[in-house]
């Protein structure tokens, strides 16, 4: 039974508290981690621009993982959105549109990653709005992306991100009813995640299909971590069926 390591991440433009913008440290956190499986949120890639300017290919690159960006919108003309990478094979990729009218667009990306096993871990990386009513409507959307008709779907699903919600809403409870929750805040002394350096709210989740069997859960509390971004990293080790 092959195992994994997954970690969801708002990496905040690669700014942390001191200002700086800096995707190494973001990649010196990572590394900490040493994940299998990676979801960052709120990345920020400038094609034409420096190293460091395109923050998903310098981070993707000094780990030696594939990756993907999922672009929800432009911001000074660079893509801005969601950012899977996996030290494993990347078979298959999907962006799905979460925004409504007169918001912040948001949105999620989907990756079909090949295990050594030869099974398929269906990743979805999501950044849900900040308003409740927004969310309630980005939840239903949600499912109807994570509750595919066709057969190679199924199964081996984890679903991470930033869910912008502090309380225990609509959005937890809809998919609470399809997939098991990691619940954090049961788990752990501490559970939030937001802001780093002194943590109020739990707004990082993790979620998985009935047949994985989650082994660990911790937040990454790091001093290098609590400095990198505005969000603590969650990770979670996860059994793979043969």
């Amino acid at each position: 039974m092959q195992k994994i390591k997954v970690v969801t991440y708002n990496i905040h433009k690669c700014r942390g508290w001191d200002r700086r913008v800096l995707p190494g440290r973001i990649v010196e956190v990572l590394r900490e981690i040493d994940a299998d499986v990676i979801g960052l949120q709120e990345v920020l890639s400038l094609e034409n621009g420096s190293r460091e300017q395109d923050q998903a290919r310098f981070i993707s690159e000094d780990l030696g993982f594939e990756y993907h960006l999922g672009e929800t919108r432009k911001h000074k003309g660079a893509a801005y959105g969601n950012v899977i990478l996996s030290r494993f094979p990347i078979k298959a990729v999907q962006t799905f549109d979460l925004s409504l009218r007169g918001r912040e667009n948001r949105g999620g990306l989907r990756a079909d990653i090949k295990l050594k096993n030869k099974k398929l871990l269906h990743l979805y990386n999501v950044h849900l709005g900040t308003a409740y009513l927004e969310r309630r409507v980005q939840a239903r959307k949600l499912l109807q992306t994570l509750l595919p008709e066709s057969e190679e779907l199924k199964g081996n699903r984890v679903l991470i991100g930033d869910f912008n919600e502090w309380t225990r809403g609509l959005t937890t409870k809809l998919l609470s009813a399809h997939l098991k929750s990691a619940h954090v805040e049961l788990r752990l002394q501490s559970s939030k995640t937001f802001p780093s350096i002194l943590p109020m709210l739990h707004l990082d989740y993790i979620y998985y299909d009935d047949q994985l069997q989650m082994e660990s859960l911790h937040l990454h509390r790091s001093r290098k971590a609590l400095m990198a971004s505005d969000h603590l990293p969650v990770v979670a080790g996860f059994k793979i069926p043969e």
